[in-house]
């Protein structure tokens, strides 16, 4: 018998499929700034120079974590790329950059073109609403190395800054005032923790009447892009930090722009953790320090704002159908 790639358990076939389907996928992200089309060796994003001054170019790359783990058992796929592009502009808007384009990865233990299909459907919606191409990725299959019916993603964004507009919380000072902005849930990190508390008593598919939703459906809420509210408090010069609030809570997140020699002081009772954080919490005998280091606890975005803009920047964000909860300050 002769060996063949198939035999090895890669099927170019389903290679070709897969590509075929998503191309309409990504063009349906395209601007005037795209250039060439999916299936050459690169991609082609033409910079508009006449809008800025001096840009600066932002990059990030992330992926979903063990979120996955509940798409396999859910058997839903649709949502996590939306998860990821919104995870990555989170990331390099809390920078003050507009993403320009966005670059995916996935990686197969078996190919299947419905199941890609489906997560780059994911793509391509998180890249339109944050007016953000998909230019290009990478779609692999590994026997061996990944579970037949499961797969891996990452993603890599790119966004400009004008050089006097970059947020990197050097103008942080005492006095400084918090600003909490909600999450819609776990958003993509501690899904280990939860799912081994989880999981170990209920399935994915069981109803909690606590949270009035199935646990499977409540941890594949879609992570929240804050692209729409950054941008007017970043235009209007209302910030001096921004932080995104991904693994290592709140406190982790925030102190990454924070200066060395300042610190922070967070009232924990200003905002009512939503129920699945409780859930999980007393499921799994979590103690207050671990949730908070773990997961964002309801808190998606943390704006770091002068005392004398708190007024403005809070009418700015409830403007955009954003509360603003006041749960600090710099110390």
């Amino acid at each position: 018998m002769n060996e063949t790639y198939q035999s090895a358990g890669v099927d170019l076939e389903a290679g070709d499929e897969t590509v075929k389907r998503i191309k309409s996928l990504a063009r349906s992200t395209y601007n005037k700034n795209v250039l060439g089309d999916i299936g050459l060796f690169g991609s082609f994003y033409e910079l508009d120079l006449q809008k800025y001054k001096r840009p600066i170019l932002v990059s990030s790359v992330d992926g979903v974590g063990t979120k996955l783990k509940v798409a396999f058992a859910m058997d839903r796929h649709d949502t996590v790329g939306n998860d990821l592009v919104n995870h990555c502009v989170n990331d390099i808007a809390v920078c003050g950059a507009e993403p320009l384009y966005f670059l995916d990865y996935m990686a197969f233990g078996k190919l299947d073109p419905n199941v890609a299909e489906k997560i780059v459907e994911g793509f391509a919606r998180g890249c339109r609403e944050n007016n953000c191409a998909l230019i290009g990725g990478e779609t692999a299959e590994m026997p061996g190395l990944y579970t037949e019916g499961e797969y891996d993603m990452s993603g890599t964004i790119v966004g400009v800054v004008e050089k006097e507009r970059v947020i990197n919380g050097s103008r942080i000072t005492r006095g400084d005032i918090l600003l909490g902005f909600k999450s819609s849930g776990l958003h993509t990190n501690g899904y280990s923790l939860a799912r081994k508390i989880l999981f170990a008593k209920y399935s994915p598919s069981d109803h909690i009447p606590e949270i009035n939703n199935s646990i499977g459906n409540e941890l594949l809420a879609i992570h929240k892009s804050y692209l729409n509210l950054i941008r007017p408090l970043a235009e209007n010069d209302l910030v001096t930090g921004l932080s995104h609030i991904t693994g290592g809570g709140i406190m982790g997140n925030t102190m990454r722009v924070v200066p060395k020699s300042l610190g922070l002081k967070i009232n924990w009772d200003a905002w009512e953790v939503p129920e699945i954080f409780k859930f999980i919490q007393k499921t799994g005998s979590v103690v207050d320090e671990e949730m908070r280091n773990v997961f964002n606890m309801g808190i998606g975005l943390v704006a770091i704002v002068p005392a004398d803009k708190l007024d403005k920047a809070i009418e700015t964000a409830s403007n955009l159908g954003e509360k603003a909860i006041i749960m600090g300050e710099v110390v």
